[in-house]
């Protein structure tokens, strides 16, 4: 019988019936390819096979067969079912088409990846219509640039190769029929019938979207370890110090660039390299890996680098361990840094400190001369002025009275006299304080009672001129922690200033308030001619009498600068505002103290005195003077001077308030009474005492160092019985208090205070 001619679609069915091993292994291979395997090997084994496979068919086809109808029922049954898991295999997408392109078969697989039907595509498109345009002319720009052969756009470039007998495996993008777009690997074979003509071509693809995600992965992971790596160098590039990192052996593993500017050599000439071959001692660097070593860090071992020019560096060596994931040890990381402007700065100061003793030495020399020149100076000026003033004094009160013009030329002598002594006073303070001499002793007291001073102090002088002083006395409830003979020196100056450069009939207001800041503000305000603002920014410089010089009114322009000093030195501060033609206020600050109150732990004390007494009483007939001072060395004065008389006890306080409560308790019979005590002064416990009918007759003596005769006055206008100055005169004293101990018995506790002809002595 002769041979049957198959069909074109019946041939093309053998064509792809020859690939189907291939097809199988390709499947198998492309598994492995998702692994890691390269397209170009998936595609160099899907080639191999499926030409294998065909040229077996083809041999086969060559030998005389049987006519279709004479095949054996089984072998057509096993090659439709092997035919048929082939095309009805779902991972794969098998396209065949006819030699012009268009589909002829469109297998499961291509329906389930494209979406498409095989009635929809079969003898009606090509491949090329449901992949990617713009790829396909990309594909043929670059086969036409490959091959040396001018591709037209569309399924020729898809089939190109595989025309020419040339293996073809790309990666393509297809389009489904809803539009969406997938990464797909084709496999392109020309399918020949039995003479070697091409009677179509069959696309084998798969979908690559898996891959392409993994790779996706890939490369953002590579890309991150990438970034990591560069932001890592960079961190250690951008560092100031020169780091390396070595092995345990001590052997280079890695350098900076400031590592690389340090020693002069290059990274690659470093590692590998000993980490002590780059410094001067050997011994030390290699002493400082082994220390790290076993101490875990090392911080400021001091090396000095070396570098391939000689040039020296010393460095400062800090490092430490690091390991790896499993926490093994790596090695060691160091970081150097140069430290030779830092050494330089250290010698440079030693030697500046070497300069600096000497020259304090000799300023300290200096100025304890200064003070013996002062401490001369104003013993041999005090010394004639103590007889200028002396005797003019004597010739005023001469008799017969000087004429007037005598008394012109004394009045001009006592002037000038007691200018020169203030002068030599203010001096010798800002001397004093300038050298740090001046010693300060805090302690709180009632500014109340310190203004009340003042206002006792200054009055004359604001009546003799016709101004008008306000105290807050009354008002006042401040207590402040201050120097008391500084601050009532202070205050006096500023007063001083403001009662001389007032207007006739003027004002002087003082007032006072805490503030904020835990300080106490007291203002002097005057109703002067005022100040203009280049004035007040010379008010503090010494000998600077702002253009009054040539003016009526005397002065040394001393007097503010050291007032403004000893304001600091109490931890105060001192202003001023000035308005020209209104007036001028000066405000200064001391830290603010609570008032002083009694604790009742002192009660018991008060108890185990009267006990004392009532015992002494008993046995004898024993008078009692009570003492209140707060200063340690003048009470054993006394007490060792009371010690003699057997007459006497003693009982002490070191504080105006204790007194207080003593005296209404034991009721002595003379109190003696320090003025500057902290909290209550004297004259503030003296008050309370004559206001107090239990204590009102009790005799009180002052004794304080304020030794000026209108100290004395006042102290004897306010009420004390006798007033003693510091230095203690023995014999006077012992004298004073017999005198009071009599009067203390002749009026008894309710008898009235005799009228003696009682003047206090002031003691040398």
């Amino acid at each position: 019988m002769p041979n049957i001619k198959p069909s074109l679609h019946g041939r093309l069915l053998l064509a792809a019936y020859s690939t189907a091993v291939a097809l199988l292994l390709f499947a198998s291979i492309l598994s492995l390819a998702r692994d890691g395997a390269t397209l170009i090997g998936v595609g160099q084994g899907i080639a191999s096979l499926i030409m294998l496979a065909m040229l077996l068919v083809l041999a086969g086809s060559r030998q005389e067969r049987p006519a279709a109808s004479a095949l054996d029922p089984e072998t057509l049954i096993k090659a439709g079912a092997l035919q048929a898991a082939i095309f009805n295999s779902a991972n794969f997408s098998s396209i065949a088409t006819d030699a012009s392109g268009v589909i002829q078969i469109f297998n499961v697989g291509a329906e389930r990846m494209l979406g498409y039907t095989a009635e929809d595509v079969v003898n009606r498109i090509t491949p090329a219509d449901i992949s990617d345009p713009q790829e396909v002319i990309e594909r043929a720009e670059s086969l036409s640039f490959e091959l040396d052969s001018k591709i037209a756009p569309g399924f020729e470039a898809l089939v190109f190769k595989a025309l020419r007998g040339i293996e073809d495996i790309y990666e393509l993008t297809y389009i489904r029929k809803d539009g969406s777009r997938f990464p797909a690997i084709v496999s392109v074979t020309a399918l020949r019938d039995a003479g070697g003509t091409i009677i179509g071509y069959l696309l084998i693809g798969t979908d690559n979207t898996a891959r392409k995600h993994v790779e996706a992965e890939q490369a953002l992971l590579d890309q991150t370890l990438r970034d990591q790596q560069f932001y890592t160098r960079s961190l250690i590039e951008s560092n100031i110090d020169a780091l390396m990192t070595t092995d345990p052996r001590g052997i280079i593993s890695d350098v900076n660039e400031q590592m690389v500017a340090l020693t002069g050599c290059t990274r690659d000439e470093m590692i590998g390299a000993p980490f002590k071959k780059y410094f001067t001692d050997e011994t030390r660097a290699e002493a400082g890996i082994k220390r790290v070593l076993r101490e875990g860090k090392v911080t400021n071992y001091e090396l000095t680098a070396r570098s391939r020019d000689g040039k020296e560096t010393v460095v400062s060596y800090n490092a430490t361990l690091f390991y790896d994931r499993e926490r093994n040890l790596k090695g060691v990381f160091a970081a150097a840094r140069d430290v030779t402007e830092r050494k330089q700065f250290e010698r440079a100061l030693q030697e500046n400190n070497v300069e600096l003793e000497g020259a304090k030495a000799a300023a300290e020399k200096a100025n304890l001369a200064k003070s013996e020149f002062l401490s001369s100076m104003s013993h041999e000026l005090r010394t004639p002025l103590n007889g200028v003033l002396g005797f003019a004094q004597l010739m005023e009160s001469a008799e017969p009275p000087p004429s007037p013009a005598q008394q012109r030329s004394i009045d001009q002598i006592l002037k000038g006299g007691w200018y020169l002594l203030r002068l030599i006073n203010e001096i010798l303070d800002l001397a004093l304080i300038e050298s740090g001499k001046v010693s300060i002793l805090s302690e709180p007291m009632s500014l109340a009672d310190l203004l009340q001073d003042c206002e006792g102090l200054m009055e004359p002088e604001a009546k003799k001129r016709g101004i008008v002083l306000a105290f807050p006395v009354r008002t006042c409830r401040q207590y402040i922690h201050a120097d008391l003979t500084r601050v009532k020196q202070v205050l006096i100056n500023l007063l001083s200033n403001a009662i001389k450069y007032n207007r006739p009939g003027g004002v002087v207001t003082v007032t006072c308030m805490r503030t904020n800041n835990n300080q106490v503000s007291v203002r002097v305000a005057d109703t002067g001619s005022g100040l203009f603002p280049e004035q007040v920014e010379q008010l503090f410089q010494p000998f600077n009498r702002l253009g009054q010089e040539h003016q009526a009114e005397e002065g040394t322009g001393i007097g503010l600068v050291v007032t403004k000093q000893l304001v600091e030195l109490m931890h105060g501060t001192i202003s001023v505002s000035s308005d020209p033609g209104v007036g001028t206020e000066f405000c200064v600050t001391f830290p603010a103290a609570e008032a002083l109150h009694i604790d009742e732990a002192d009660w018991p004390e008060v108890a185990d005195v009267l006990a004392d007494l009532e015992e002494s009483d008993a046995s004898q007939n024993v008078r009692t003077l009570l003492y209140v001072e707060d200063n340690q060395a003048n009470m054993e004065l006394v007490e060792r001077l009371i010690e003699r008389r057997g007459d006497l006890k003693l009982l002490t306080a070191i504080n105006g308030h204790l007194g207080i409560v003593l005296a209404r308790a034991c009721k002595p019979d003379v109190i003696l009474m320090d003025i500057n005590l902290p909290g209550l002064s004297g004259f503030g416990a003296l008050k309370v005492l004559l206001a107090d009918p239990l204590t009102a007759h009790i005799p009180v003596l002052a004794l304080s160092a304020n030794a000026m005769p209108r100290d004395i006055e006042k102290g004897m206008e306010a009420g004390f019985f006798r007033y003693l100055t510091k230095p203690l005169m023995v014999s006077e004293f012992m004298e004073a208090l017999d005198i009071a101990l009599t009067v203390a018995t002749l009026q008894g506790p309710t008898g009235s205070k005799p009228k003696l002809p009682l003047e206090s002595t002031p003691v040398d």
